[in-house]
């Protein structure tokens, strides 16, 4: 675990140093995943790395515990100081590699209240690894995620792990919600696409690319993130 905390935060460290305005914590070395309802040890562990995390860094950090376990990032997020979550699947379902995932949108609301947690919840829409059931549109999932799960930002991905992301399908998302709905894309970010995509949505989240040969995993590697942020005119 030692091991483990110091990495989170170099690698936090060289994120917020180089420009980056937040940073995502995940359990995305626990493969294969738990479906929804993580063991006890997931969140000790993550609530220590997130807030070994938030102590190292002055920008905003999120947490999503991998593969649905919102309860389990907003217990995190409260405990540890972070800003926000991410939920894989917040409202309606999905085939996934853990089987059949629901969204839990009324308990998480819920939660959030009765915590009385200063936590953005930010909702995927038709997350990657995963199918949706036959008749579910881009437009709805993201409507019903806004106007019925009450999500503060939707994210849009590629069909997998650094598979791209269309900005037209970008607009497609914006063109469902008011003013106020902000569009992050959560995948398939590189330096040559960075500029499209950003200039089409409201933020980007950035793993792969960052990461050492571009695999995700592989760890942070400052000249990836110095080579991103140039692209899109913030680099040194």
């Amino acid at each position: 675990m030692e091991e483990v905390l110091r990495r989170a935060a170099a690698e936090a460290r060289i994120l917020a140093g180089e420009g980056l305005s937040g940073v995502l914590v995940e359990n995305y070395g626990d493969v294969p995943f738990f479906p929804t309802d993580v063991p006890p040890e997931v969140v000790a562990a993550m609530a220590v790395a997130v807030q070994e995390v938030v102590r190292a860094i002055p920008i905003p950090v999120g947490v999503n515990v991998l593969r649905n376990d919102a309860a389990a990032a907003l217990a995190v997020a409260m405990a540890a100081g972070a800003r926000f979550i991410r939920v894989n699947v917040h409202s309606g379902s999905m085939f996934t590699d853990q089987g059949l995932l629901k969204g839990r949108a009324h308990e998480t609301l819920r939660l959030r209240s009765s915590l009385g947690a200063p936590v953005a919840i930010l909702a995927d829409v038709l997350v990657k690894h995963a199918t949706p059931p036959p008749g579910t549109t881009l437009e709805g999932a993201a409507r019903d995620a806004w106007h019925r799960g009450l999500a503060d930002g939707l994210i849009l991905t590629g069909s997998e792990t650094g598979a791209p992301v269309d900005p037209r399908e970008v607009q497609r998302l914006k063109n469902v919600l008011p003013p106020a709905g902000k569009v992050w894309v959560g995948s398939g970010v590189v330096p040559s696409t960075a500029p499209a995509l950003l200039e089409a949505a409201d933020g980007l989240i950035v793993g792969s690319a960052l990461q050492a040969e571009g695999q995700a995993g592989g760890g942070v590697r400052r000249e990836r993130v110095r080579e991103l942020m140039q692209s899109l005119g913030r680099g040194g």
